[in-house]
């Protein structure tokens, strides 16, 4: 069997970012990857400014408690103020421009008011209270890279820079492809033998997560023409497909044979992990296909740690991994085997500052109601039989499929 690292490795290798882009306002930008950095064209804040509502004034002019000078003006943000003459001081509120001449700010509940003069109940240090002109962001300085998925915060610096766009990778097109007599739709009746098809909307919402274009749904019947002619349009519209079963070695695994008739090469894997043993990752047409196995709760498993990397890398993500988290097991028995096992699990805060981390009663492979009920996954290791209060890698979902 290959190992995990491995498999993930060539997984996320394949995930070439687009060579082109599109460019987009900054109300469509929220959500979408970055496809070209961006460099300030502007000192953050412009010019040196209060950080308070106060009086600006010279440290030097105040160095007895209860000194009080002259209000030489009154000045809001977005006001030009005057330069400070020698012992006065301005009325500014936050934001407002430092005056020249003036080496601090003293905020307005240190001071008290009266008929045009303003006492300093204490002496205040130079520089206090002053935000500084480019303590934030400088020009020449790259304040965004190419492949953040942008967030609100991101549109912010955008904003802030003077952007009103950005160019951005085109959205990844998925196209989902699950095979078999056994599945009906949602909503449909079932026949005796047959169940409902999760694998379809659970997928779908997996790479909407992700952030990808809304993904193209097909379905085959167990028949080899049908087979092949749902996986030829999907790989013809789409940057990437993911199969779901019938890529083993069956009788009515007809999926390998239908990437071969169609001219594709394809790699089936045995991994070293449950849920989650075959895996195959096939090139069509210079395009990925990703076949997972049929049961969901493998097919949501590799496709958390398996395909995400693939597709933030195909998105033209910076980052394709997340960053593992470390924790505490918790488990009534020992747990482990020959295979990497990926056990369901909750995290809660722990008396050592590692989260705690419950198992799902059920591991199956079957457990469907784990997926909702876990905050993520815990790695063990291949070979490892480990007791409670075992340290742990995990994957949160949080981190994994965002």
């Amino acid at each position: 069997m290959l190992d995990f690292d491995t498999a993930q490795a060539r997984l996320a290798a394949r995930g070439h970012a687009p060579a082109g882009h599109e460019t987009l306002t900054l109300d469509a930008l929220h959500g979408r990857v970055l496809a070209e950095d961006i460099v300030a064209a502007l000192d953050l804040p412009p010019a040196d400014n209060s950080a308070m509502d106060g009086y600006a004034l010279r440290a030097a002019d105040a160095t007895t408690p209860g000194a009080t000078l002259p209000i030489q003006q009154r000045c809001f943000a977005g006001q030009a103020p005057e330069p400070l003459r020698t012992g006065q001081a301005i009325r500014l509120f936050t934001g407002s421009v430092i005056p020249a001449g003036a080496d601090t700010v003293v905020m307005q509940e240190d001071c008290r008011e009266e008929d045009g003069r303003v006492a300093i109940l204490a002496p205040p240090p130079p520089g206090q209270h002053i935000r500084r002109r480019g303590e934030d962001m400088r020009t020449g300085q790259t304040v965004l890279v190419r492949g953040a998925r942008l967030t609100a915060g991101h549109l912010a610096i955008l904003a802030a820079q003077g952007h009103d766009r950005a160019a951005v990778f085109p959205r990844l097109k998925v196209g989902i492809l699950t095979t078999g007599d056994e599945l009906v739709p949602p909503g449909q009746p079932l026949p005796p033998a047959a169940i409902h098809n999760s694998n379809a909307p659970m997928l779908a919402a997996l790479c909407g997560g992700l952030g990808t274009a809304a993904p193209v749904l097909r379905h085959a019947r167990d028949d080899a023409d049908a087979t092949r002619q749902a996986l030829a349009e999907l790989n013809e519209t789409c940057d990437l497909v993911l199969s779901v079963g019938g890529a083993s070695v069956g009788e009515k695994d007809l999926v390998k044979p239908a990437i071969e008739a169609l001219g594709g090469t394809l790699d089936l894997w045995r991994v070293r992990m449950k849920p989650g043993k075959p895996v195959a990752l096939a090139e069509l047409d210079g395009r990925p296909v990703v076949c997972l196995p049929g049961n969901p709760v493998s097919a949501f498993a590799v496709f958390t740690l398996l395909v995400s990397p693939l597709i933030r890398g195909l998105q033209g993500r910076r980052d394709v991994l997340p960053p593992l988290r470390r924790g505490i097991l918790d488990t009534p028995r020992p747990v482990g085997g020959e295979r990497d096992d990926f056990l369901r699990i909750q995290a809660a805060q722990g008396a050592t500052g590692l989260p705690v981390l419950t198992p799902h009663t059920q591991q199956s492979s079957g457990a469907i109601g784990s997926l909702a009920w876990a905050h993520g996954l815990a790695r063990i290791p291949a070979g490892a039989r480990l007791e409670s209060g075992a340290e742990v890698d995990w994957m949160a979902l949080s981190d994994w499929l965002a």
